[in-house]
């Protein structure tokens, strides 16, 4: 064995640096051997196991004595191969070194660590383990690149010691071939081999890491490494011995960090010319294909294990060394706002940022966090926190920055900030450390917040279009930085962050770096016109919104300040069920998760259950009306909307910004429909979770005298109506004013605010910082510095005494806001002064003690502004406070004088529960009284001064006068606004003129529906019917010059050919067993007749006897609208012109209807006629029978009796032939040749009769298969029989029926001589009058008429048909009962045969029937097995009337519809009991008289144009000598009683699995090859190949050549991987979707989710309906060509 092994093995090691796919094909048979070799059990796995880790073994055979010389040989190749690779051998030992390893060396890689010079250092490896490593990492703190050492590697001294380590270095080296993988693990259930592998793949790590980074096929090869490396390191003891013998953890951390390095470039941020800082390069392969992911995922699976976990958050050179690789992605990608040109390239590089930070940095992270979860590992917290900020400091000096981001700069990625951030949060949630203790100094605070704040203002630049020229993909960076995969690593912690750095930091110095961060400094003046130094004017207003919400979201958020895990799951979802209802699945990836899956909270536990069932409803998958399919969603319960619905969070979450719109509409309409709010509602006020301890610094923010003055100033400026302030802006300032109310600091005591005097109030606005107090505080000037050409100025003009008590005034109170010379805006300019104070002032206290000088300020950006000559100072007497200005809102609110009035006066409760439901919701009125009765439940004084400003009348606001100029900068954004208000009102009212117009026009348009009308009017004026064109607007009749025509769809349909004769609906077969045969099918069963006819008579009499078109037939559909035929001709011209419009072919004349929009393939002309004509056809006539039958006969004989004739060709006749072809042509030639001469007349004329036979079917199909209904057409307007019929027609009379073959003379005379016909026994004869289908007979008749018919003609008609299906009814129940219920209903009714009404009683006529036919044979034959089929059920007088009305009802139906449709009559509804009795009483049938005797019998109906005994003794004559000779085809050919069913799809089963298990599967009986994608048709249950080359004939694949073989062009197919129902009409197809759903209601698409699916049967009734109904093109919007590839 051993030897085998052996030769095999140093015959794989011969190759080397060929080409490797040629190596590999060489040793194919000897891994494939290998490989077997394996699974062959434990024993031989353990002597393959001795082989491969051998080391005596491997020495011998390599050290090339005596016989084993080639082995030698073929080692110095591999020795050669080794070098080449990089990987050197240490050169002394290179040819004998491997008999004497040396004392103590492991199996272990030895590493050496490349210093920074670039010459390789190599340490021999005993000593390397007395240096423990340590230091070894420690040198390479901080990476300096030159160029000499960018191509350096681990320098691994590789040394083989065992038949598997050089096996791992080969299979390395050719790129992991699968074989080789499968041969390396299927070893390792072998515990022995398993840890030599284990360690073997440890040693080999750099080697791997190079392998990759130069490999070709980069994701094949990780696939292959994640593979093996799974195995290995998710066995927490493997990774645990590994980690200790090995040094895993240095290895992997040294590999990445070199891996990096690779692609570092020089850092740009802050300081480009100086900056020391380097950062990969996203633009790099490495990057951008993800090349570093098998590696990271290795040591994100590792760190899962809390063994080794903890060895790395004990070892601080470990850290250290983490720490500089998280550095390299710190400030990636970075953007510079563009100012001047629009970027020319857009890189798309911000994904691999984003993708490398996500899983380079955070997943490590949230890995070491879930290992720090108790308070025993606070010190692992210290270490990481110590490390991370020393990092955070040198990156700091590295970019060399002071106090001031570098403007027009922006990264996304500051992974350092983040892991501290997090690791603090959990510190203080998890660990219960003091959050003071591991905080730095205040100078290293400042510094930390610039940042991750640089990142929240240029989120809002972004949003306010101003880095419109760096293009989408900048928008695609702020998208991506809170979207949900995202948003936990990146917008929270940096959020968390800033709430730590506010909360320790001066609120004063904060508050005004937000502001002068947003770059809105200059906007808060309280005069009415201001210059901006930094900010254009359109983007002032959006910056300011951006500034109050983030300040909102700051101060209100609670995700890392004490929610606890199910409280943020719920927080989560409420936000995201807002903005929209969501599918389950949609919802499980719009929550963040924490990116570690084992920390616990993950979508999908128990709690993501429990808390999607208390805050949503499911609404099960419903559908609209236009066909689109909704799944099932989840959408916010009431209550949620009442009492969680938080804005906040919703603005937090949004990737969109209309998402937010979209929620606050949803809460809109949900105030509106509980009654609770009518208007428009503001966004509400939510209380929030107890902030934790460590965190209350916070709400200093909100007390603050910053805040307060910023506060003061915008509610002032919206009082005063200047410009740039939104209702938003508003929103904002009254949600800040309310925080602080709700978390002010310490109730204040009242006599120690009253004391607050002039003197002690002159530092600044306001006397304290607690807003409760500072509320009622009043100010009454301030001196503003404006532009000259302000109304201030003017104002101030005369220097009036009072100026200077004024500004004395100001010398006393406030100095030092006032007196600064260069302040643009007085107030607030000061305080960027004061902020900078603070920070100098911080910074010399932290470094007085080193003796440095102050350092010098980076920008020289703040040059006084006072150099614009242009400013002057005004002084504003403005005498409020901001209780004042909140009450003053609150008039201008409401628009009324006075409208405030405190509650509490009329109701001292108010104040006593604070808690009023009616404040929850509702608008900025409610809002200010909201927070007026906080502040007056927060002290007296302000209750008492409320009362007092409500006492004094206020004046009104004076109405602001515009200046031109003023009048310019109205608002863009309002008067955008208005703009779109405008267009929507236009699209509405667009809208509705549309729907009135087509409801009108598809009542106008089909004449038939005006005739009734018209017979009202007196005198029989000549009105002819009036159609609109569509497309040239014209209305007018049309003529035979011009004609008009119908928009209509002709398509080839096979449904009626689906109906089956039982009720049951066959199912889908889902085992070998069952089988569907089509045999039972309407179809089948029509075409065995016609060839059964076609055997035994004369062909073209056969073409006659019955219709065709139950498969493949014609259906003529239109959408009711009209247009002039030459006005079609150009709308086609220009549809062809136009090559944008796709989806339909011009060329086969396919187009869309101008007005609706509907598919559409040809124009159906109407025929020019006046209503009149069809006034006087109506009178009802006094013509007897008799003579209406001859009328009848020699209108038929007439050829040419036709208002048009054909001979002048007319455009109207052109047009009439023209649709005859594309009739003709919707359908293949095979469903309209029948004949045995090919292109005889006889077939069009088939052909053409059962055109209308098949829309008349189809209709009775659409109503229900019965006319129970009534009423006009379910289609009314959608239907063009009339047209149809005249179309018909007029080609029908093309072909005269010979008079003597004319089935009419059958019918209405008796021939003399019966025997004549015998004569001629070689020629085959006509087909008896019996076997012919009495509707298809009807059709002819009346096509055959001039049209248009008059009305008691076809009465006339109907009566004699009805004489012949009576009879065939008799001789049907004939045939149906045995020979004694024969003989006794002979007997029976020859006694009643002298009665006088003989003709009409059923018993008489059956038992003639039954005497005439026993003539012949058609009773005899029948043999015993015959008897047991038929029924044994006694024949009762009830039954047998049951059974002839059964048998006369579907002719009833047809023929009440055509006559529906020529004459527009309505049709009455009925019960289905007496459905007969109607329609026969409709049709004129039944004697007027008659509708009162009660149990009605169907004979009543008969009226016999010659006697009734003579012509059904001629009739059955022709059957008796038939069956003469064939006795039983004749009796087969009797025509029975249809029983035909509704169509149905196939029956699915209830779970998908059960499909999904045998069909793929299932082989293909055309290829016997297991399809790729197969399919399955839901009308027959044919399993075809979709796509398969296999079974193409023809340039055709098998779905489409089935769709027209089964479908006559339509196809209903069930994709068996996808689960989806594909579509194939024609040359088009389209997916439309799903009948599966899974337990939330929603579709899973290929079946990626993987979730178990159940039948949805609403879904499946819609799709066969659409089918029923063919409306597949008008309600299916996605189509596209098939090219017969499908």
């Amino acid at each position: 064995m051993r030897e085998i092994a052996h030769s095999h093995l140093t015959a794989a090691d011969v190759p080397s640096e060929k080409d490797l796919n040629k190596v590999l094909q060489l040793l194919e048979p000897q891994i494939s051997f290998l490989e077997d070799l394996t699974k062959m059990g434990g024993a031989m796995r353990s002597v393959l196991t001795q082989v491969l880790t051998n080391q005596q073994n491997y020495k011998d055979l390599t050290s090339g004595l005596g016989e084993n010389a080639c082995a030698k040989k073929s080692h110095e190749k591999y020795l050669i191969a080794l070098k080449s690779s990089g990987l050197t051998y240490p050169e002394d030992k290179l040819v004998y070194g491997l008999q004497e390893p040396s004392a103590g060396t492991s199996t272990l890689a030895v590493q050496g660590f490349a210093g920074a010079t670039g010459t390789l250092g190599q340490l021999d490896s005993s000593d390397e383990e007395d240096q423990d490593g340590s230091q070894g990492l420690g040198k390479r703190k901080r990476v300096k690149l030159s160029s000499s050492t960018k191509d350096q590697s681990i320098m691994d001294v590789l040394k083989h010691k065992s038949f598997l380590e050089e096996l791992l270095f080969w299979t390395i080296k050719y790129e992991f071939p699968q074989k080789m993988v499968t041969f390396l693990l299927n070893m390792l259930p072998d515990q022995e081999y398993k840890v030599a592998f284990t360690k073997t793949f440890v040693q080999h790590y750099a080697f791997i890491m190079k392998t990759l980074k130069k490999s070709h096929e980069s994701d094949t090869m990780s696939n292959r490494i994640v593979h093996i490396s799974v195995q290995l390191f998710s066995n927490e003891e493997l990774a645990r011995q590994v980690t200790e013998e090995c040094q895993l953890l240095d290895i992997m951390v040294t590999v990445l960090l070199y891996m990096m390095e690779s692609c570092l470039i020089k850092s740009e941020l802050q300081d480009e010319e100086n900056s020391l800082h380097v950062v990969v390069n996203c633009g790099e392969a490495l990057l951008k294909n993800n090349t570093y992911w098998p590696l990271v995922s290795d040591f994100i699976n590792i760190l899962s294990h809390q063994s080794v976990a903890k060895r790395f958050l004990e070892d601080h050179g470990l850290l250290v060394t983490w720490m500089n690789f998280v550095s390299f992605f710190q400030g990636m990608n970075l953007n510079k706002r563009e100012l001047n040109e629009h970027v020319e390239f857009e890189s798309q590089t911000y994904y691999a940022a984003f993708a490398a930070e996500l899983e380079a940095c955070a997943q490590p992270m949230w890995g070491l966090l879930s290992h720090c979860k108790v308070r025993e590992t606070q010190e692992y917290t210290r270490n990481v926190v110590r490390y991370c900020l020393e990092a955070l400091q040198d990156w700091f000096d590295a970019i060399n920055f002071v106090d001031e981001p570098a403007p027009n700069q922006v990264t996304f990625h500051l992974p350092l900030h983040r892991y501290y951030a997090m690791f603090l949060s959990k510190a203080v949630k998890c660990q219960e450390l003091d959050l003071d203790s591991v905080l730095p100094d205040q100078e290293m605070l400042m510094k930390l917040m610039i940042h991750p704040l640089q990142i929240q203002a240029s989120l809002a630049e972004i949003h306010s279009n101003m880095w419109v020229r760096n293009g989408l993909q900048i928008k695609g960076q702020a998208m991506t930085y809170v979207q949900s995969h995202f948003c936990n690593s990146m917008i929270d912690p940096d959020i968390y962050l800033l709430q730590v750095c506010a909360s320790r930091l001066d609120p004063d110095y904060f508050i005004s770096s937000v502001f002068e961060r947003f770059k809105v400094v200059d906007l808060l003046t309280m005069a009415s016109q201001h210059q901006n130094t930094v900010l254009d004017a359109e983007h002032e207003r959006s910056m300011l919104e951006g500034a109050l919400t983030f300040l909102v979201i700051l101060l209100s958020l609670r995700l890392h300040l004490g929610m606890s895990d199910d409280e943020i799951l719920r927080a989560e979802m409420v936000a995201q069920l807002c903005m929209n209802d969501r599918t389950h699945s949609s919802l499980l990836d719009l929550i963040p998760e924490n990116p570690n899956p084992k920390s616990g909270i993950i979508p999908g536990s128990y709690s993501f259950e429990s808390v999607l069932s208390a805050v949503a409803d499911f609404k099960a998958p419903v559908f609209e009306p236009g066909g689109s399919m909704q799944q099932g969603m989840y959408t916010p319960k009431a209550e949620v909307w009442d009492q969680e619905f938080d804005p906040v969070m919703v603005i937090l979450r949004t990737v969109y910004r209309r998402d937010v719109q979209s929620a606050m509409d949803r809460y809109t309409a949900f105030l509106k429909q509980s009654g609770k709010f009518p208007g428009n509602p503001w966004p509400p006020y939510k209380k929030r979770t107890p902030l934790h301890p460590s965190y209350k610094g916070l709400m200093r923010l909100l007390h603050c005298k910053t805040l307060h003055i910023v506060l003061f100033t915008l509610l002032y400026k919206i009082l005063m109506d200047h410009q740039n302030l939104s209702e938003h802006v508003l929103c904002m300032v009254l949600y800040l004013i309310e925080l602080g109310l709700e978390n002010s600091a310490e109730e204040e005591s009242d006599e120690e605010a009253s004391v607050c005097g002039p003197e002690r109030c002159h530092d600044s606005w306001f006397p304290g910082s607690n807003l409760v107090s500072n509320m009622r505080h009043f100010i009454n000037y301030v001196r503003v510095r404006v532009p000259e050409t302000a109304p201030e100025v003017k104002r101030d003009s005369p220097a009036s005494t009072s100026s200077d008590s004024l500004s004395s005034l100001h010398s006393s109170r406030r100095p030092k806001v006032l007196q600064r010379e260069n302040s643009g805006t007085a107030q607030v300019f000061s305080l960027v002064a004061e902020r900078r104070k603070k920070f100098q002032e911080i910074i010399n206290r932290s470094s007085s003690e080193a003796n440095q000088v102050v350092r010098p300020k980076t920008s020289n950006k703040w040059s006084a502004p006072g150099s614009a000559p242009q400013l002057t100072t005004a002084i504003l007497e403005i005498k409020e406070s901001i209780l004042s200005l909140l009450i003053k809102l609150h008039h201008k609110l409401s628009g009324k004088q006075n409208s405030y009035y405190p509650p509490w006066l009329d109701d001292i409760e108010v104040l006593i529960q604070p808690e009023i439901p009616k404040y929850n919701h509702g608008d900025g009125i409610t809002a200010v009284e909201r927070i007026l009765l906080k502040a007056a439940l927060q002290s007296r004084m302000n209750k008492r001064i409320i009362e007092e400003i409500c006492r004094k009348v206020t004046p009104p606001v004076p109405p602001k006068k515009i200046t031109a100029a003023e009048k310019k900068t109205l608002d863009k954004e309002e008067r955008r606004q208005k703009a779109r208000e405008r267009q929507q009102k236009l699209l509405a009212e667009f809208a509705s003129r549309q729907k009135s117009f087509m409801e009108t026009a598809m009542d106008v348009d089909s004449p038939e529906n005006d005739i009734p009308m018209e017979i009202a009017t007196a005198e029989p004026q000549v009105s002819e019917a009036v159609y609109d064109c569509v497309i040239c607007g014209q209305s007018g009749p049309s003529s035979e010059d011009r004609p008009t025509g119908l928009v209509v769809l002709l398509q080839a349909s096979s449904v009626l050919g689906q109906c089956r004769d039982n009720i049951e609906p066959k199912k889908l077969p889902i085992t070998e067993e069952e089988q569907i045969y089509p045999w039972d099918t309407c179809a089948a069963v029509h075409d065995v007749r016609l060839s059964l006819l076609q055997r035994y008579f004369k062909d073209s009499s056969c073409l006659l006897a019955v219709s065709i078109g139950w498969e493949g037939g014609v259906y003529v559909q239109t959408c009711g609208h009209t247009l002039h035929i030459d006005c079609h001709k150009s709308y086609m011209e220009s549809l062809r012109n136009d090559q944008v419009l796709q989806g339909f072919s011009v060329d086969k004349g396919e187009f869309t209807c101008p007005l609706c929009r509907q598919f559409a393939n040809s124009v159906l002309p109407c025929y020019p006629g006046s209503n009149v004509e069809s006034n006087l056809w109506q009178r009802p006539s006094n013509k007897s029978i008799q003579d209406l039958i001859k009328e009848v006969e020699e209108l038929q004989g007439r050829p040419g009796a036709f208002p048009v004739s054909i001979s002048s060709e007319t455009n109207l006749s052109k047009e009439m032939e023209s649709v005859m072809k594309d009739i003709k042509n919707t359908t293949q030639k095979k469903y309209r040749d029948y004949s045995k001469t090919p292109g005889s007349p006889d077939n069009d004329f088939l052909f053409m009769y059962s055109v209308a036979r098949t829309n008349l079917e189809l209709e009775l199909i659409h109503r229900g298969g019965n006319l129970c209904s009534g009423g006009a057409s379910t289609a009314g307007k959608r239907s063009c029989l009339n047209q149809l019929f005249h179309v018909l027609a007029l080609h029908m009379r093309l072909y005269s029926i010979d008079s003597e073959y004319n089935p009419w003379r059958k019918l209405t005379q008796l021939v003399e001589e019966m025997n004549s016909q015998q004569g001629n026994e070689e020629q085959q004869p006509e087909v008896p009058i019996l076997y012919h289908d009495v509707t298809s007979l009807l059709l002819i008749q009346i096509l055959m008429m001039p049209q248009p018919l008059r009305k008691d003609h076809f009465t006339c008609i109907v009566k004699v048909l009805f004489t012949l299906l009576y009879t065939q009814a008799l001789v049907a129940l004939s045939v149906k009962c045995n020979e004694e219920d024969r003989l006794a209903w002979k007997h029976m009714g020859a006694l009643k045969k002298n009665a006088c009404d003989a003709e009409k009683s059923y018993e008489v006529l059956l038992s003639f029937v039954i005497s005439e036919l026993s003539k012949g044979k058609l009773y005899h034959e029948e043999g015993t097995q015959e008897c047991a089929m038929v029924s044994p059920i006694a024949w009762s007088p009830e039954s047998m009337e049951k059974y002839l009305q059964d048998f006369c009802l579907p002719f009833l139906r047809i023929t009440s519809l055509l006559q529906h449709h020529l004459f527009g009559e309505d049709l009455p509804s009925c019960q289905e009991e007496e459905e007969f009795s109607v329609l026969s009483s409709c049709l004129g049938l039944l004697p007027t008289f008659y509708q009162t005797e009660h149990p009605f019998i169907s004979a009543s109906c008969l009226d016999w144009p010659v006697p009734a005994f003579d012509i059904i003794s001629q009739w059955c004559f022709e059957i008796n000598s038939f069956t003469e000779r064939h006795a039983e085809q004749g009796k087969a050919l009797l025509i029975q009683e249809s029983r035909w069913k509704l169509p149905h799809l196939l029956q699915l089963p209830e779970n998908y699995n059960t499909i999904f298990q045998y069909y793929h599967r299932k082989t293909c009986s055309v290829c016997t090859k297991v399809p790729k994608d197969p399919a399955v048709c839901l009308v027959c249950g044919t399993f075809v190949c979709l796509k398969g080359l296999c079974c193409k004939q023809q340039s055709y694949c098998e779905c489409v050549l089935h769709s027209q073989n089964c479908g006559a062009g339509t196809g209903i197919f069930l994709l068996i991987n996808a689960s989806v129902i594909i579509i194939i009409r024609g040359h088009r197809f389209c997916l439309w979707g799903s009948v599966y759903l899974d337990a939330h209601g929603e579709e899973d698409r290929d079946l990626r989710r993987g979730k178990p699916l159940y039948i949805c049967k609403e879904r499946y009734k819609v799709l066969e309906q659409q089918w029923i109904s063919h409306t597949f093109d008008h309600i299916n919007k996605r189509w596209g060509p098939h090219y017969n590839g499908l």
